[in-house]
């Protein structure tokens, strides 16, 4: 039987490039799109006219968006997706052909040749390198197939990984109160993902530039927060 897919895509402020992006999407590719959103600027609205299933998030951050939406999902299969235009919508029937060879997770990445990222600048681009290369060697995952971008929101995965690999468990991301910030969830889902030996794959996907809105990079805080969680995490999850 043919698995079904859940596209989910949280929100914060993103009326600007939904308007662009949603439109594009075949609803023949999926079965349920869910919209997790904490924004102002009637993103959630927009999303409810469309037939989008939205969650209104309480509280604040990307991870909380995953923990109060994942509930929501029925698919068996999840696709995590950026509505700010840096998914293409054009990837996701190749996500889940690529997934149906019988991968547990397939990530479009952005540094796998030839896919090209336009939203990268130099310290963003050093970053992912930087926490990528660390977790393939921290993470057993550099002598199989390494990891080119384990970083990114634009994938696809069994949905039971969400709750098998305990990302909705605040203890994964105890670094959080340490930098004063809020960690999304794909790092550590990397991390977890290479220390089960589950099987991944990449696929090349283009990151395009954003549509509208701002970019809610915090580099410094974030990057410290990833790089303690990649290596305590050497220690904290078996």
């Amino acid at each position: 039987m043919k698995p079904t897919v859940t596209l989910f895509i949280p929100t914060k402020n993103e009326i600007e490039a939904m308007r662009v992006i949603m439109p594009q999407i075949d609803r023949a590719w999926i079965d349920q799109i869910v919209v997790v959103d904490d924004s102002t600027d009637g993103t959630a609205d927009y999303a409810e006219q469309i037939g989008c299933e939205v969650v209104r998030q309480r509280e604040k951050g990307l991870r909380a968006a995953y923990v109060e939406g994942f509930p929501r999902v029925r698919g068996d299969l999840v696709i995590t997706f950026s509505p700010d235009g840096n998914s293409p919508v054009e990837a996701i029937p190749h996500l889940v052909a690529k997934q149906q060879e019988g991968y547990d997770m397939v990530i479009g990445s952005r540094y796998l040749p030839p896919a090209r990222s336009a939203d990268d600048d130099w310290l963003t681009a050093f970053g992912n390198w930087t926490f990528t290369h660390a977790i393939n060697v921290l993470h057993g995952h550099a002598w199989r197939r390494p990891y080119t971008d384990a970083m990114v929101i634009y994938r696809i995965y069994r949905t039971r990984l969400f709750y098998e690999l305990e990302l909705d468990q605040p203890a994964g991301y105890a670094v959080e109160k340490w930098f004063g910030t809020r960690l999304g969830v794909e790092p550590l889902l990397s991390v977890r993902a290479a220390k089960r030996k589950l099987r991944i794959a990449e696929i090349p996907v283009d990151e395009p530039a954003r549509i509208g809105g701002e970019r809610k990079l915090q580099p410094f805080r974030w990057g410290a927060g990833y790089m303690t969680q990649v290596f305590r995490e050497l220690y904290f999850w078996k």
